[in-house]
């Protein structure tokens, strides 16, 4: 029976994003990367699941009274139980395969370094609950290094800065371990917020959540554009003053402008890290320079405003917006060898 185990074993490693939910198959790999949102439908009181994933985020800020769009993650760790253990669920059924002879799976899911006993907790417990057999915990700025192809088992520092949804994870490593880590809670979402209130302050504009993160991805830049301008692109929103819509034009310089104290508050907690290192772990990250992952770091110029700050080497990994994906799958790959950053203790 064991062999039969082996054979149809779907063991996952889950990275439990703020914004996304990435899952990774043992021998194949990420097979589903979606959006952290669930939808239900309320009657009476009672409420249905009626959409999770990249369909619910559409209904995001879009929904009639009887229909809630909900974000169980913030900030990087579960803010509704009920609605992550729905979301884990729903996205286990759709990448797991059940046969007669499967086994339950055995799921790796990754933690902010911050995360207190009660946040894991509650995260192993969603993800017993929606069917695994045992539940091991990853620490994000270790999953990001590994899957970002740092050396962190060398005896020499490498820091890693994992920018994601709802928190920046600074992390100096050595011999496999952490050395030291902060984490801040700032990232995607709170870049989001800073170009809502700008605009609502600047330009009387109100715009949506989904307004903001395209704002963002398409024209957002951490340093103010060498002409003052940089690249516009039009948005629309409600006019706070006659309440009707409006459309209207918007610049780099602003959405710099908007987003001077999130990324401000990411290279002082880059500063503080380095500032805490060790002297000859310093040493190796003046060679090697820093790497940052998560979908933050695909921020324009970010690499280049941390570089002025830091006068260090800033490199941006290859596929940064699944490197935690990716290294927890890696720790579930190579268990044996990494067994040591993985906690299996419930």
């Amino acid at each position: 029976m064991a062999i039969f185990g082996g054979l149809f074993s779907s063991d996952m490693a889950i990275d439990l994003g703020t914004a996304n939910t990435l899952v990774y198959i043992k021998g194949r790999g990420i097979v589903l990367s979606e959006p952290s949102v669930v939808a239900y439908h309320v009657k009476d009181g009672v409420k249905k699941v009626l959409a999770v994933g990249e369909e619910a985020k559409l209904m995001l800020g879009r929904t009639p009274g009887t229909i809630e769009a909900i974000r169980p993650m913030r900030e990087g760790v579960i803010a509704d139980f009920a609605s992550a253990e729905e979301m884990i669920k729903y996205f286990i059924r759709k990448v797991h395969r059940r046969t007669p002879f499967a086994p339950k799976p055995n799921i790796i899911v990754c933690v902010p370094h911050g995360a207190t006993p009660v946040e894991k907790r509650a995260i192993r417990q969603s993800v017993l609950s929606a069917g695994a057999r045992r539940a091991g915990l990853i620490v994000e700025p270790i999953a990001a290094a590994i899957g970002a192809g740092m050396p962190i088992t060398d005896p020499t520092g490498s820091m890693v800065v994992d920018i994601g949804g709802g928190t920046t994870e600074v992390a100096v490593l050595s011999l496999g371990d952490i050395v030291y880590a902060r984490s801040v809670r700032v990232g995607g979402d709170r870049m989001d917020e800073a170009i809502i209130n700008y605009l609502r302050r600047q330009q009387n504009l109100l715009v949506g959540e989904a307004t903001a993160e395209r704002i963002k991805t398409t024209i957002g830049t951490a340093r103010m554009p060498d002409d003052g301008r940089g690249q516009s692109m039009l948005i629309r929103g409600r006019d706070l003053i006659n309440g009707v819509p409006k459309e209207t034009e918007i610049t780099q310089a602003q959405i710099a402008e908007a987003l001077a104290e999130p990324v401000s508050q990411i290279c002082e907690a880059v500063i503080t890290a380095l500032e805490a290192t060790p002297p000859d772990l310093a040493a190796d990250i003046v060679d090697r320079g820093v790497m940052m992952t998560g979908g933050g770091a695909l921020l324009g110029d970010l690499d280049q405003a941390l570089r002025e700050q830091t006068g260090l080497a800033i490199s941006v990994a290859d596929e940064s917006l699944n490197c935690v994906a990716l290294g927890t799958g890696r720790a579930l790959e190579y268990e044996k060898q990494l067994r040591h950053v993985i906690d299996y203790d419930s």
